[in-house]
């Protein structure tokens, strides 16, 4: 029997928490037997949620925290002074060895700083950069950084390139994966300072398959596997993404119910439309890793239903099997 992966997932942080938290953990534990759930939060709001579902008893258990931090609530002082919330105790849990890793749809600043200050950076590593996949027209691309440090240097910028690339090698599965820096052109000699000043480091790096530039328009094509950039351009990015296929999507919707004709071909094409627009949406893939610490934080939508609740436990299942952390360190050690 494989290894247990133990995941201390934030039960009340989020849009649609507890309910869609504790949905997401039981759906996660009834496909995976070699996952345990430590649902942290406030006891008696779990447990009622809990018991409207059939599950493996060892396989979830709960971690009374009787505080909750909240969206708005300023990061720092939230993390620093609600010692018994369901981030901070979990993430404790993390650091102290009693989970391999933290999942979470809550307060964003704050599962930032509390994955730094709690959690630790890895030895070497200067920013840990938040880094979803994306989905493209050939799979998945990593954005790195979309949130984490928006003031980065060209240095963190080629901690991220290797970071990533280990990330996509590893818990993706693809070999020597493309990695590119988001530019206004493909010449070396365009873009901003930060862009300038990075691009010969990437070049220059033998630990990572740097192809060069790549322009916004060309990721969705799937022109790179992983994309760097600083956490300003990466977040425009993704919420971009997010946007404009949302949009799509409910263009489409609309266009096949506008006439009787098209009502009976979006009933041919719906099995078939369907798939196609699973491949393109963003939760099928799971949370954002915090690469670079000392455990797995896993940052997901605060609008996460049980699906991508789900899918962000069981990634952290081949993180801690490919030992992640482990060739990090590694790669930074050797730098």
């Amino acid at each position: 029997m494989s290894e247990i992966t133990k995941v201390a997932l934030d039960a009340m942080g989020g849009d649609h928490a507890p309910g869609e938290i504790v949905k997401g953990a039981v759906e996660a534990v009834q496909k995976r037997k070699d996952i345990e759930v430590f649902l942290v939060g406030q006891e008696e709001l779990i447990q009622k949620e809990l018991s409207q579902y059939a599950y493996d008893e060892n396989q979830i258990k709960i971690i009374n925290a009787t505080e909750v931090i909240e969206t708005a609530e300023p990061p720092v002082m939230a993390i620093r002074k609600k010692k018994d919330s369901s981030m901070v105790v979990a993430m404790k849990m993390v650091k102290n060895g009693e989970a391999d890793a933290f999942v979470s749809a809550g307060n964003s600043g704050a599962v930032l700083v509390g994955g730094q200050l709690i959690v630790g950076r890895i030895k070497g590593i200067d920013r840990p950069p938040l880094a979803p996949l994306i989905p493209t027209a050939k799979g998945v691309s990593l954005l790195i950084d979309c949130g984490a440090n928006v003031d980065a240097r060209s240095s963190h910028l080629v901690q991220f390139a290797k970071m990533g690339s280990i990330y996509m090698e590893h818990v993706m599965g693809i070999k020597n994966p493309r990695v590119a820096i988001v530019n206004i052109g493909a010449e070396e000699e365009k873009g901003n300072a930060l862009v300038k000043e990075t691009f010969p480091l990437l070049k220059a790096c033998k630990d990572i398959n740097f192809i060069g530039s790549i322009e916004a328009r060309e990721i969705p094509h799937g022109m790179a596997d992983v994309i760097v950039c600083e956490a300003f351009v990466g977040n425009v990015i993704l919420k971009l993404y997010e946007g404009v296929g949302a949009v799509l999507i409910q263009k489409i919707k609309k266009g096949m119910l506008s006439t009787l004709r098209s009502k009976i071909g979006a009933l041919l094409v719906k099995p078939a439309l369907k798939e196609t627009l699973k491949s393109f949406d963003a939760s099928e893939y799971g949370g954002a890793p915090l690469l670079g610490l000392n455990g797995l934080v896993v940052k997901t939508h605060g609008s996460s239903k049980a699906g991508e609740v789900s899918n962000s436990i069981i990634q952290c299942v081949t993180f801690k099997e490919q030992k992640i952390n482990d060739k990090i360190r590694e790669c930074i050690k050797e730098d």
